[in-house]
C-alpha cells in the first residue's frame, strides 16, 4: 500500500476548485445544530456486485438520518432487504441465498473548525472536517466491513454548491490491514422549484477507491482501484419525496468483475426507485 501521506493531498484537490468561501459562524458552538430522520422505501434492479447465476433485483427499506452537533457531523444510514423475507425467480436476496439481510454506513465527521474555534475556509472551502466512514453488512468476518479515515472539506462548487469530499485510507476490518484509499464527494442541489413549494433535485455521490493491493489468486480476484457513482432525480415536498436513481459501478469493493469461480460482476449499472417519508 502506498504512503499514508497521500492524504495531503486533499488540500490541493478541494482547493483546485473555483468558488466564494461562506465561513460558518462558531461563536455559538450549537447554534447551527439540526437534524434529520426519513425512511425510504426502495427497489433495486442491477445492484453490483452480483452472481450472475441469480436474479438481480430486490426491495428494501432504508432509514436515513444526519444532522450536526456542536463539533461533530453527520449522515448515515440503515437497509434492511426483502422485507417479506420473499422466494422470487429474479431475486438476488431470496432465503437462502447467504447473502446478508442488512447493509449500514456510518459517516461520522469531526469540525476542525469548531474544535480549535478558528476559521479554516479559504478559496472554495468552507469548513475542514477529520473523516471517518464504516460499512458493515450482515455477516460477520466475511462481506463488507471496511473503515476509512483520514481529512474532508465542505466545498462550494459551481451550481453545485455545498459538496462534501473526503480523502480517506481504507482499513479493511475483516483482514485487519491498510488496503488503499477512497475519495468520496456528495451532493444534494435542488434547481426547480413549483408554485405550491415543492421542488427537483438533483443528488448523488462518488465513492472511488485506488492504491489498494490486488490479489488475482483470492477466491474472489480483487483490483487496485474501484468504485461507484450515484445520480439522482428526485421530487420533494416537506413531508414526501419520490426519485429515481442511477447507479455506475466498475470494480467495486475493489472485487474484479467477472473473475474467480463465482465470476461476480462488480461493472456495470443499476435503477433505484424510492419513496420517501420525512420525520
Amino acid at each position: 500500500m502506498k504512503n499514508v501521506k497521500t492524504l495531503a493531498l486533499a488540500a490541493t484537490a478541494v482547493a483546485a476548485m473555483s468558488g466564494t468561501a461562506v465561513a460558518a459562524d462558531r461563536s455559538d458552538l450549537h447554534g447551527s445544530d439540526y437534524k434529520w430522520m426519513q425512511f425510504n422505501a426502495m427497489y433495486s434492479v442491477g445492484e453490483k456486485p452480483d452472481n450472475p447465476a441469480t436474479g438481480d433485483q430486490h426491495n428494501y427499506l432504508e432509514m436515513e438520518f444526519g444532522g450536526r452537533s456542536g463539533i461533530f457531523d453527520l449522515y448515515g444510514y440503515v437497509d434492511v432487504f426483502n422485507l417479506g423475507n420473499q422466494e422470487t425467480s429474479n431475486g438476488d436476496k431470496n432465503p437462502g441465498s447467504g447473502t446478508s439481510k442488512l447493509f449500514m454506513k456510518f459517516a461520522p465527521r469531526v469540525s476542525i473548525d469548531a474544535l480549535t474555534g478558528k476559521d479554516l475556509s479559504f478559496g472554495p472551502i468552507q469548513e475542514v472536517y477529520f473523516s471517518t466512514l464504516f460499512n458493515w453488512d450482515g455477516l460477520n468476518g466475511e462481506g463488507v466491513n471496511a473503515s476509512f479515515w483520514g481529512v474532508g472539506a465542505d466545498v462550494n462548487v459551481p451550481w453545485l454548491g455545498k459538496t462534501g469530499m473526503n480523502l480517506y485510507a481504507h482499513y479493511d476490518l475483516n483482514n485487519k490491514e491498510w488496503n488503499g484509499y477512497q475519495f468520496s464527494a456528495n451532493w444534494f442541489k435542488p434547481f426547480y422549484f413549483f408554485d405550491n413549494k415543492s421542488f427537483l433535485s438533483f443528488q448523488g455521490y462518488v465513492d472511488y477507491q485506488f492504491g489498494g493491493d490486488a490479489d488475482e489468486t483470492a477466491f474472489v480476484p480483487t483490483t487496485s482501484n474501484g468504485g461507484a457513482a450515484f445520480f439522482g432525480l428526485y421530487w420533494h415536498t416537506d413531508r414526501y419525496a419520490l426519485g429515481y436513481g442511477l447507479k455506475g459501478f466498475k470494480d467495486v469493493y475493489l472485487l474484479e468483475d467477472g473473475a474467480g469461480q463465482l465470476a461476480l460482476e462488480s461493472t456495470g449499472w443499476s435503477h433505484y426507485f424510492t419513496a420517501t417519508y420525512k420525520f
